[in-house]
C-alpha cells in the first residue's frame, strides 16, 4: 500500500536504470477523419478499425465488453476522448528502432484505414471541426473528465477532444541525473513549443497561433508549468507535489468515481468514504501521476509532453533532438540552462504559441536557442554512434529540424502556406 511518501520516493527510486539499459519509448497521436464528409470519425467506425486491425496481430483490449484499445507485444493503441488514437510504442533502445516501429505502425494504419475510407490528420489541433461536432465513445473515464475538467481549465475539453501531441518517455540513471534531466526538459519548453509548432488551422481557419494546441493546455485544469519544476527538484519535491495534487478520479475495481477535490494525502491517510476508506495501491499512485497534465511529469521514467503532433516525415525528428541531449550531451546542456532566470523562461513559455521562434528567451530569440540546442543535440548523436543497417547514425533524423531552422519556418507555416492556397481540406490530410 502506498500511504507514505518514502514508499512514493521508493516507487521513483524503482525506476532507476543503468545507463547501458537506457530505453525510449515514443507516443504519437492522430485524428481521423471520413473521407466521405471530413467528419470525425465515431466509436462504430473505431470499433471497424480496431477489428480489421487484429488481422496485423493485434489483440483487442476491453473494457465492459468494449473495445478501447489494442497491444501487441510492448505496443499499444489507445483510444483518446474525441476518437483520437494514440500508439504508444516498446521500450526500445534507439531511434532507428523507433522509426522502424512507427513505419510499420504506419504501414498497417494505412492498409485499413483506405478500405474504411478513413483519412489521417498528424497535426497538434483539430483543423476542422468545431467541439461540438466530435463524437465521444464508451471509455468511462472520458465521461466523468468532460464533466470535472472544465472546472479547472477554460480550455480543458478543447485538449480532451481536439488535440493530439508527441510524447518521449526517457530513462534516469540517479536521482541526481534526474533531477539535471528535469530542469532541463523544463527550460527549453519554449522552445520546444517553437521547434515543434504544428496547429495554426483551427476551424479551418487560420488562427493567431502556430501552436494552438499549446495555448490549449496552458489553459488545461492540471496542466501548465509549475515554478517549482525549475528549481533542483528531487524525488522528495515531486512526492510533495503529488501528495497535495487533487485527484481527479479513482477506479475502484471496474468502475470510476470522481476525485471530488479530495488531494492524493486524503487517500493515503484512508479518508475516503466512497471507497471503503481503502488505502491507494501502485495502481492507484500510478493512475494519479498519469492525470497530472503537466507539460512534463515524472513516473518510473520522465515524460516529455510538449510537442506538437507532426507529419510522418518529422515524427522521429523530435525523440532525436531530445535524445541527442539527454542522453548523448546531458552536461553541456545542462550547463547552458542552469542559470536561466525561471520568470523569463516561464513568459517564453505563454508567448510561445503564437510568437514561435521570435519569442525572446534570455536576450535571444527561441530560433537562436533552437539552433544552439539542436548543435548540441547533433553532437550528442555523434557521440552515441549507433549506426542503422546503412552505416548512418541517429543525425539522420534531426534533418527535418535542421532544414526548419535554416529556413526559419515550422510545420505550422508550411500549414498554413499549403491550406491557403485554395483552402482545401485535402491538404490537411496525410
Amino acid at each position: 500500500m502506498i500511504n507514505t511518501k518514502e514508499k512514493i520516493i521508493e516507487f521513483f527510486k524503482s525506476g532507476i536504470k543503468k545507463t547501458k539499459d537506457f530505453k525510449i519509448g515514443v507516443e504519437h497521436e492522430k485524428f481521423l477523419f471520413n473521407s466521405n464528409n471530413n467528419k470525425r470519425i465515431d466509436y462504430l467506425k473505431i470499433k471497424e478499425m480496431f477489428t480489421a486491425l487484429l488481422e496485423f496481430g493485434w489483440n483487442p483490449i476491453l473494457e465492459k465488453s468494449y473495445i478501447i484499445g489494442l497491444n501487441k507485444g510492448g505496443k499499444n493503441i489507445t483510444l483518446e476522448p474525441g476518437n483520437q488514437i494514440e500508439l504508444s510504442g516498446d521500450k526500445l533502445n534507439h531511434i532507428h528502432e523507433a522509426c522502424a516501429e512507427s513505419q510499420d505502425y504506419l504501414f498497417e494504419l494505412r492498409q485499413v484505414t483506405q478500405k474504411l475510407g478513413i483519412n489521417i490528420v498528424s497535426a497538434g489541433f483539430d483543423p476542422i471541426s468545431k467541439l461540438d461536432e466530435i463524437p465521444n465513445n464508451p471509455k468511462q473515464r472520458y465521461s466523468l473528465m468532460t464533466k470535472e475538467m472544465p472546472l479547472g481549465g477554460e480550455l480543458s475539453l478543447d485538449m480532451m477532444y481536439r488535440t493530439c501531441g508527441t510524447q518521449l518517455n526517457v530513462d534516469y540513471n540517479s536521482e541526481e541525473d534526474f533531477k539535471k534531466k528535469f530542469k532541463v526538459v523544463n527550460s527549453i519548453v519554449p522552445i520546444s513549443i517553437a521547434l515543434f509548432a504544428n496547429s495554426s488551422i483551427v476551424e479551418k481557419k487560420k488562427s493567431s497561433y502556430l501552436s494552438y494546441r499549446s495555448k490549449v493546455w496552458q489553459n488545461t485544469s492540471r496542466g501548465g508549468l509549475p515554478k517549482l519544476f525549475f528549481e533542483n527538484l528531487d524525488f522528495d519535491k515531486y512526492a510533495e507535489f503529488i501528495i497535495n495534487f487533487p485527484i481527479l478520479f479513482i477506479q475502484n475495481h471496474e468502475n470510476y468515481i470522481s476525485g471530488k477535490k479530495y488531494i492524493f494525502k486524503d487517500f493515503m491517510d484512508g479518508k475516503i468514504s466512497e471507497i471503503e476508506n481503502r488505502l491507494p495501491s501502485e495502481e492507484d499512485l500510478a493512475t494519479h501521476l498519469s492525470t497530472i497534465f503537466t507539460e512534463n511529469r515524472l513516473k518510473k521514467y520522465i515524460e516529455l509532453r510538449s510537442m506538437d503532433t507532426c507529419g510522418w516525415d518529422c515524427l522521429c525528428s523530435g525523440p532525436a533532438f531530445y535524445t541527442g541531449m539527454l542522453y548523448g550531451n546531458l552536461d553541456e546542456v545542462y550547463e547552458i540552462i542552469s542559470n536561466w532566470d525561471k520568470n523569463k523562461i516561464i513568459n517564453a513559455y505563454l508567448e510561445a504559441p503564437k510568437k514561435g521562434f521570435n519569442t525572446q528567451l534570455m536576450g535571444k530569440d527561441l530560433l537562436f536557442w533552437a539552433e544552439t540546442l539542436l548543435r548540441l543535440s547533433d553532437k550528442g548523436l555523434e557521440n552515441r554512434d549507433i549506426l542503422n543497417k546503412n552505416g548512418k547514425n541517429e543525425t539522420v533524423f534531426l534533418n527535418h529540424l535542421q532544414k526548419l531552422i535554416e529556413n526559419k519556418t515550422t510545420n505550422a507555416d508550411h500549414m498554413i502556406n499549403k491550406f491557403s492556397n485554395n483552402e482545401d481540406l485535402s491538404e490537411l490530410y496525410d
